[in-house]
């Protein structure tokens, strides 16, 4: 505050043209005093604080630098979030207020509570990784006032367990983790805790093997609305490339001489990189992609498996299957692709290949 002071001073003097021997005469002081309140040095009395900012036509407030908050509930969720954005940890004082102020609101009790949690894990300081849990102990209460889709009760039970895990009860985090699990969306987080920090590897694996198998299904989802995305505007040479990317990874999870679960969407892969690569002027490359969904269409036909048992590291997973809308056989959902593509080189390409002895 006294910095801040000491700029104003000068700054509205020489705004007002005055020099400091001006100045005291004006407001009945020495020079020297005018000086060490510039310098920071001191700070003039209450009573001439008030003069300076009459004779400067402003406000004490603005005179001290003083900025009015807003303490609306939706400028201090704001505040907050630009706390925990910006990493400042005076956000946790203003935390502390704003419970005062608004004990039952979600937004608030929410946005404190990841707070501590950030400071939590970056300090270590296991009273504030204590006092995030219990904020979102409290959130949970609160639920019912969220707006934020991304925002659920699964999402403050897996920080929560993030908290404990920081705290050493591993224990406490999974029995969390795997009591708010649709679907195995914590199924990777588990297996990690299992093995990494409670010596079970054989129950990790499991858990890995099924999140490996949920990863690999959502990777292709985001890669096709990817390939959709860069097809549309035109951009070819973005779509082969991350569909390079895609095959090389779903190759070095196949078992060699089985097929899985994943083999028809990579078929449909082979088949969009063929038609990115002629789009481009590869020839050669669009031919070995067809010939690539030929392969491996026809190995899957000879002897489909909808499971995971053809997927390298996840030999554990039980249970996991795949249904899908690309055609009753690989070799239809290649022929498929290909129709959807309306490129008549391509079609023309694979006629050709598929006529081959």
């Amino acid at each position: 505050m006294m910095i801040n002071l000491s700029e104003n001073i000068r700054a509205q003097r020489r705004a007002h043209s005055l020099t400091q021997q001006q100045l005291a005469d004006a407001l009945g002081v020495t020079v020297g005093a005018v000086y060490k309140w510039e310098a920071g040095l001191s700070a003039p009395d209450l009573s001439i604080l008030v003069e300076l900012a009459d004779l400067f036509d402003t406000s004490v407030d603005v005179l001290l630098g003083y900025e009015v908050k807003s303490n609306k509930q939706a400028d201090t969720v704001a505040r907050l979030k630009g706390y925990l954005q910006n990493r400042d940890a005076q956000g946790l004082a203003e935390a502390e207020k704003a419970l005062l102020r608004y004990p039952n609101s979600f937004e608030i009790v929410h946005q404190s509570a990841m707070l501590y949690y950030l400071f939590g894990l970056m300090t270590g300081e296991q009273p504030q990784l204590r006092r995030a849990i219990e904020l979102m102990e409290r959130s949970m209460l609160l639920l019912g006032q969220n707006t934020d889709p991304k925002i659920s009760e699964i999402s403050v039970t897996y920080d929560m367990a993030g908290a404990y895990m920081e705290l050493g009860e591993a224990e406490k985090a999974l029995e969390l983790l795997k009591g708010s699990n649709p679907r195995g969306i914590n199924d990777d987080v588990i297996g990690q805790y299992l093995a990494g920090y409670c010596d079970r590897p054989e129950e990790a694996e499991e858990y890995l093997s099924t999140a490996l198998v949920s990863a690999a299904a959502m990777l292709i989802q985001t890669v096709m609305g990817y390939v959709n995305v860069y097809f549309k505007r035109g951009d070819f040479a973005s779509g082969a490339a991350i569909l390079e990317l895609a095959t090389g990874f779903f190759a070095g999870l196949k078992r060699a001489g089985k097929s899985n679960l994943f083999d028809k969407s990579c078929v449909g892969f082979e088949v969009c990189l063929a038609h990115a690569q002629l789009k481009l002027g590869r020839f050669d490359e669009a031919r070995a992609s067809l010939l690539a969904a030929k392969k491996l269409a026809e190995e899957f036909d000879r002897d489909p498996d909808y499971s995971a048992g053809g997927l390298r590291f996840a030999g554990a997973a039980k249970g996991q299957t795949a249904f899908d809308t690309l055609g009753t056989t690989a070799m239809e959902a290649a022929a498929a692709a290909i129709h959807s593509m309306e490129n008549e080189s391509l079609r023309k390409l694979w006629e050709e290949i598929t006529h081959e002895p």
